[in-house]
């Protein structure tokens, strides 16, 4: 019996003759993929919006419909699909033109069941790359995320088991915790302890974009529904069919989107921006925010039935500064991610000292910030307190805020400045708490070496 090479491939077959539906079906499910076959382009197109194919094989010639015209269509519904044209009527001109409109392949009949199964390999192949692409740019975003879960702390360690147990229910799940404590981290681990391991996670910030934006980043837009919509968008929601969506700051989504999220976390229902199409997805749902969503209820800022509706699962992630058990095991993980080679001999104990006293208010980011500095500046030897920046040796005491009386005033601003980088997930983040313009705030880095 052959390999099922195929297998977890959601594919549509498009052909007006039914024996080359069922055999093709026959041949690709004998290879593990899950196959949905139609005989015409309008069956095809109602197919996309219930089910997010990997991967389609379209004849040529569809009655009085063109083989030709659907791979855009099927392309611009669903950019990540990738389209196979099969046909009787083979030539090199009608290849280039296939290849032209979006088909990564083109196949004659009749072909052979090792000819399907050379396409479904090369997709196979092709996805496990995208993922392990996707898994090293998690990675690189998260500066050694396997250091996170190293934890001594009770709250901590109650926090990834919980995390870990609710993965295999695939559950609805609300982290809460400030802002910097892993939270991004610990969704993206339950996605990968989950059975949807091998589907995409994607993550969505609410802060980051415009109602407007937020909403065509969630659900996606067609063409024309808004100034600047020069083409389709599938929308997130989409593009992680089957596998794990994770919404960051979830007390920030704007009052206007919160109904129709509520919708699709209770139907798994949705319409892009601009279209009455109704669409269905497999996604799980991850939520995180730093602020009292029940407080926001209270003052109208949040829906209370969306609340419910997330608020399934509650994970609490603890600040660093009730974890300082973890503060070096952590300093020494993202000391081993970034020093890539150079040779340096971890913290010296002036060094190490000055960060178990730290606050940490930007806690595990603001750290991986403090060590990845460390180590740009430290060519080998330990790293000592000449590489840690001066909000670390002058640390703000826990009931207050005074970086000392005898600081000029420019490491005073330096000190500040660095401290609400650290705090914040951008630039313009940082530059709105400073109360300064981008470019102001650009200057200001230059000027300390920022």
């Amino acid at each position: 019996m052959p390999e099922a090479i195929g297998i977890g491939l959601q594919v549509l077959v498009v052909d007006d003759e039914a024996t080359i539906r069922r055999t093709l079906a026959i041949s690709l499910e004998a290879d593990g993929c899950r196959v949905v076959t139609v005989g015409n382009v309008a069956d095809a197109l109602t197919e996309t919006t219930r089910t997010s194919f990997d991967l389609a094989f379209v004849d040529l010639r569809l009655g009085v419909d063109s083989g030709m015209e659907l791979i855009e269509k099927l392309r611009s519904s669903s950019p990540w699909m990738h389209v196979v044209m099969i046909t009787a009527h083979g030539s090199i001109d009608a290849a280039v033109e296939a290849m032209k409109r979006g088909a990564v392949d083109f196949i004659t009949k009749p072909f052979t069941p090792a000819q399907v199964r050379l396409v479904t390999d090369r997709e196979v192949q092709l996805k496990r790359l995208q993922q392990r692409v996707a898994r090293l740019e998690r990675a690189v975003d998260a500066a050694d995320p396997a250091a996170l879960f190293d934890s001594t702390s009770p709250a901590m360690r109650q926090a990834i088991e919980l995390g870990r147990r609710v993965a295999s229910a695939d559950a609805i799940v609300l982290l809460r915790g400030e802002s910097g404590t892993g939270k991004g981290v610990l969704a993206n681990a339950s996605h990968a302890w989950s059975s949807r391991s091998n589907r995409p996670f994607a993550t969505v910030s609410a802060p980051s974009l415009s109602a407007q934006l937020l909403e065509s980043e969630l659900f996606g837009h067609v063409k024309g529904a808004f100034t600047g919509a020069m083409r389709d968008n599938p929308g997130r929601i989409a593009a992680t069919e089957g596998g794990t969506l994770f919404l960051d700051e979830i007390g920030d989504l704007p009052l206007e989107i919160q109904p129709k999220l509520l919708r699709f976390i209770q139907e798994r229902k949705y319409e892009r921006v601009g279209d009455t199409i109704t669409r269905r997805a497999d996604v799980r749902l991850i939520f995180a925010t730093n602020v009292d969503l029940e407080k926001a209820v209270k003052e109208k800022r949040f829906r209370e039935d969306l609340f419910y509706r997330i608020n399934v699962v509650p994970i609490d992630v603890p600040p660093l500064r009730e974890r300082p058990g973890d503060i070096l095991t952590l300093a020494e993980g993202m000391l081993n991610y970034f020093r890539a080679g150079k040779p340096i001999a971890g913290f010296n104990d002036a060094a190490a000292n000055a960060l178990m006293r730290y606050n940490w208010p930007g806690n595990v980011r603001e750290l991986k910030n403090v060590v990845e500095r460390a180590t740009i500046l430290c060519q080998s030897g330990p790293i000592g307190l000449e590489h840690l920046p001066i909000t670390i040796l002058s640390p703000a005491p826990k009931t207050g805020v005074s970086l000392g009386d005898l600081v000029p005033f420019d490491k005073i601003e330096e000190a500040h400045i660095r401290r609400v980088i650290a705090s914040t997930k951008s630039l313009e983040e940082a530059a709105e708490v400073l109360d300064i313009d981008v470019a102001t705030l650009w200057r200001k880095r230059r000027k300390y070496g920022i």
